[in-house]
């Protein structure tokens, strides 16, 4: 059942490339090359959407390895990303949070979790 549920289907395929997750920017940092199709002749770089499934399912089995949603953390340091953390956070259960109790060890609450 669960390689049904994760198997790649011609509709996810099409939802990616709808929202246009397969187009990147036009700079490519080094650690991103091995994702990347193609690059288009305006300089904007296309990426593999079959390597972007492969991580969406890691990371979907990682997330459910979790016992508790609440030991989840999800965070976006980009104005952009803000909205799918709420809406992530929302669905799971998950903790939305902004980046200080990560990175700011003296800040008065400083949020541990599992993921």
């Amino acid at each position: 059942m669960a390689t049904k549920v994760l198997s790649q289907r011609e509709q996810d395929i099409q939802m990616l490339l709808a929202s246009e997750a397969h187009l990147g920017t036009k700079n490519c940092d080094f650690q991103m090359e091995r994702y990347v199709y193609k690059r288009r002749t305006d300089g904007i770089y296309i990426i593999n959407l079959g390597k972007t499934w492969e991580k969406l399912q890691l990371a979907a089995r990682v997330i459910v390895a979790i016992e508790n949603p609440r030991d989840i953390i999800v965070q976006s340091a980009r104005p952009y990303g803000q909205r799918a953390v709420l809406k992530f956070a929302q669905y799971t259960g998950a903790q939305a949070a902004h980046a200080g109790p990560f990175t700011n060890q003296t800040a008065s609450v400083v949020q541990r979790a599992r993921l």
